[in-house]
This record gives structure tokens, sequence and C-alpha cells, in this order.
């Protein structure tokens, strides 16, 4: 071969290289966000959060790209919720009775499946929660077996922030519970054990560890799934207790806990219990504690996004930022102006926090006022990614479109039901949840013996003026679509 050809070769394929390379490029990084139980009005970005709320990463977010101020999720509890996420789809199409535990059946495809195939490294750190098959990692609902190729976490509800060692486990009664969880984390298909560190350090740590040592020449998925501001939310570093004010309580330990509430002497159930309530924590107390864990959650926020920047990554990465519920009374979380929490189909407990960073493609420090579902979250980043959906049955929307005001959500959760469809929500929820104290925050949902109440939620997102007997038609026509829904999808797969 000459010397012309060997040029023209090595040219050919230097050439051929660099249009692999900016292939590649093209798929952008993603880095989605979850945290757990956040309240609505304690999401800064809206502008309109309530006092002491100290979250400046979070609002950094907002400045950088779009928040969603009407965001609802698929269910009012994590298990459920997550499913909707992780699938895009209502997960009651599955999930007959609409219950606490859908699972994730072996024909419905998750995100994380679709990234891994179109040539994703993808890896979730912290909370795996789909309702059932809790601690195992031989079953479809463990992150390796949908589509995750590395998981560090727990398979629960909730575990213990400080407690996550060998040792711990060792000598407690009852290590594994659903939300009683404590010890080593699980990892890939093994576990890995802490003598030292606070959770949601732990869970920081080890998403800027990937992000340094992620191989830069392919795109990443990377699930930062929060545990925080969930139970126990007293279980926070003594410098943000300081700040706020409240006394830092002593942990779990099997002697602590001798014979309370007739529960078996030692059992770190109990101690849960005891500190998952209001009672042993009054409610003017939670809400400092709340406030304290919130902020350190923000703080590890912002070092994973400083560690973003530091490899060179922020300019290539779409952020998404969700919560996986509304905000639970009994942390002290504040969900004004909205009715309930956590746990009802009020729009306190299903609408949101949400937003959406990628730069040169999302508008910056924009708020997005239409009704969106956390289902679209999906769709968005698959037609992100260039990825054709083989799935036609997704629920989910692609949020880089324009908002389709006329759309209809459907909520099914066990007895309760709802549907929202342009300014309109109609709902057969009559449900008040917290009889014992609540926070001074919660406001408690206006109930009466109707049956089903109508609200115009564009004028009144608190939902304190049932409109049923105004307008019977719309109630009719609501009441038709969300039966026709039911009729044709729920329970189907």
């Amino acid at each position: 071969m000459n010397k012309f050809l060997i040029t023209l070769v090595l040219s050919t394929l230097f050439i051929s290289c660099q249009k692999d390379k900016n292939s590649r490029k093209k798929k952008p990084n993603i880095l989605l966000i979850m945290v757990d139980d956040q309240g609505y009005a304690d999401f800064t970005p809206f502008g309109k959060s309530s006092a002491n709320v100290s979250t400046p990463n979070i609002t950094r977010l907002g400045k950088e790209g779009t928040v969603f101020s009407q965001a609802y999720v698929t269910a009012p509890v994590c298990s459920p919720s997550r499913a909707g996420i992780l699938t895009g789809k209502n997960q009651f199409r599955w999930d007959k009775p609409a219950s606490w535990g859908p699972g994730l059946p072996d024909n419905v495809k998750t995100i994380a499946e679709y990234l891994k195939e179109a040539g994703y490294n993808t890896a979730k750190i912290g909370k795996n929660d789909l309702g059932r098959k809790f601690h195992r990692n031989d079953v479809r609902e463990y992150p390796l077996n949908h589509g995750f190729d590395e998981f560090l976490g727990f398979s629960a509800h909730a575990h213990d922030y400080w407690l996550n060692s060998q040792e711990i486990k060792d000598i407690t009664p009852d290590p594994y519970g659903t939300s009683a969880l404590l010890g080593p984390l699980m990892h890939n298909k093994g576990e890995k054990s802490y003598k030292e560190g606070y959770l949601t350090d732990i869970f920081s740590n080890e998403a800027i560890s990937y992000l340094k040592d992620v191989d830069k020449e392919k795109p990443f998925f990377l699930m930062l799934s929060y545990s925080a501001v969930h139970h126990l939310i007293h279980e926070v570093p003594k410098k943000y207790l300081d700040k706020y004010g409240v006394k830092e309580i002593p942990n779990y330990h099997p002697d602590s806990l001798v014979g309370f509430r007739k529960r078996k002497a030692g059992t770190y159930a109990a101690y849960y219990d005891k500190y998952s309530r209001v009672g042993d924590l009054k409610s003017d107390q939670l809400r400092k504690y709340y406030l304290a864990n919130l902020n350190c959650l923000d703080d590890n926020i912002g070092r994973v996004l400083d560690a973003l920047s530091e490899e060179n990554l922020q300019e290539d990465t779409i952020i998404v930022f969700v919560s996986d519920n509304g905000g639970s009374p009994l942390t002290g979380a504040n969900n004004a102006p909205l009715t309930g929490g956590k746990y009802s189909l009020w729009e306190g407990g299903i609408r949101v926090p949400l937003a959406l960073v990628w730069k040169g493609k999302v508008e910056p420090n924009t708020i997005q006022k239409e009704y969106v579902s956390a289902t679209d979250i999906f769709p968005t980043l698959a037609a992100a990614a260039n990825i054709k959906l083989t799935d036609v049955n997704l629920d989910g929307k692609n949020l880089l479109s324009k908002p389709n005001n006329s759309r209809a959500l459907v909520w099914k959760w066990q007895k309760n039901w709802a549907i929202r469809k342009g300014d309109w929500k109609l709902t057969n929820a009559k449900e008040n949840h917290w009889k014992s104290e609540p926070t001074a925050y919660y406001i408690a949902p206006i109930v009466n013996n109707k049956e089903l109440k109508l609200f115009n939620i564009s004028k009144d997102a608190g939902e304190r003026v049932n409109l049923a007997d105004k307008h019977p038609e719309i109630v009719k026509e609501l009441e038709a679509e969300y039966t026709n829904w039911y009729k044709n999808n729920y329970g189907k797969y």
C-alpha cells in the first residue's frame, strides 16, 4: 500500500471515529433526582415557600431550568408513585386493587431498560421501593433486574439514617422491616456496610464517586433516589439540629426501648413507631426537624451539582428533580395552599415539586403553570435520547412539547378515585387521614357526606368550594370519562 493510500485510510478512520464520537455525544447524560415527601410549599423555586426553608441548591435548579407548578404524581404514597415514574404508566393499570404494592410486571418496560438498550451506563443510588418483594436481589423489582447496571441503596419504604453497619444488624432482633429497616445497604448482588456516616451524605458521596469514575465516552443515566425527607425526620447531623434549635435524640439501640408499647423488648420497630408519629415529637418540634433534614438534603444536592461541574458534565446533562408524593403532615411538611397531604387524593397528596434543567433546550428561570404528570418524565427522557418507544400505551407525554390543556389525568388509590381535566377536578375522596395532633401547617379537607366533589382547581387549588351542585353537567361528563377509563384500563395488564 503506497503512502497516499495509507494516509487516506488513516484519515477515513479518523473521520469515522470523530463521527462516532459526535454521535455518542448527541445523547445527553441524565441525572434524575428523586426526593421523598417534600412539601409543596417547601419548594423554593416556586418563590412562595414558607419561612425558614433553606434550599439554595434546589433554588439553583429553578434558576437554571423550568419548574412545573401543577405537576402530579400517580399516587399519594411512594411505592406506586415511583412505579409510575419508572414506567411512564399509571401503575393501577396492573395493580388491582390500587394498593401500596404495585410491583413491576415482566411485561412493563422501565426507562432504565430503554436507556440501557440505547447504550447508556445506568445506575441507581438510594431508595428502591416498588411495594413488593423487599430486601431481595433476585426479583424483577430489584434495580439490576429492570435496567440498572449498578445499585447501591435499600429496597423498602425507609431506612435508618445513621445505622448502616453490619454490627448493628447483628444485635437487632428485627433488622428487616418495610419502613423500620437498618443495617448494611444493598450493593449490586451483595451488601455494603458503613460503620459511620449519615445516609443522605452516603448516597451523595456514592453519586459523586459515580460521576467521577463513569466512562465518559458513553452517556449515563443516574437515578439518585434520596430517602430524605421521609421518617425518621429527627435523624439529622447535629449542626443542622443546632441551626434550627432542636435537641439531638439518641439513636436506636436494642437496650433502649425495653417493653415499649408492649412490643418485643429492644425491637427497632418500637423505636421507629415511637418517632414516626406525633406524640413523642410534638407538632411544633416536627417542623424544625423537617427543616433541618431538608437543609441537609439541599446541601447534599449542591455537592452533587458541583461534582457535575467539576467533571465538566453540566453542559451535556439533563437534570430532573421530583418529589415522589406530597409532604407528610406527620413530618412537619408544608403543602400550602393545598389541602391534605400524603396518603390522600386531595391536591396536597398528589401535586409535587418538579424541575427540568437542560441547557440550551429548556427555558431557564421559568415557571410552567400548565398541569403535567410525573409519568411525562419517561417519554421526555426517551425523546432526549432519541429512543423510539415500542410501547404505545404510555400515559406520559413529552414535557418538551406543548402542554395539552384538555388532557385528562386519572387516579385510583384504594377506595378513592379522581380525575383532572382542564380547570376541573372531580373526586369521591372524603377522608381526613390525620386524627391525631397534626402540625400547624396541615390544611384539613372540608369533609362532607357528598359522594362526589367538584373543584375548579385553577381558582381553588385548596379545594375549599365544592361546585358539584352548581355544575351537574360537568360532574356527569367527568364521571363518565373516569368510568370509561376504569372500564377499559384498570387492572388490564
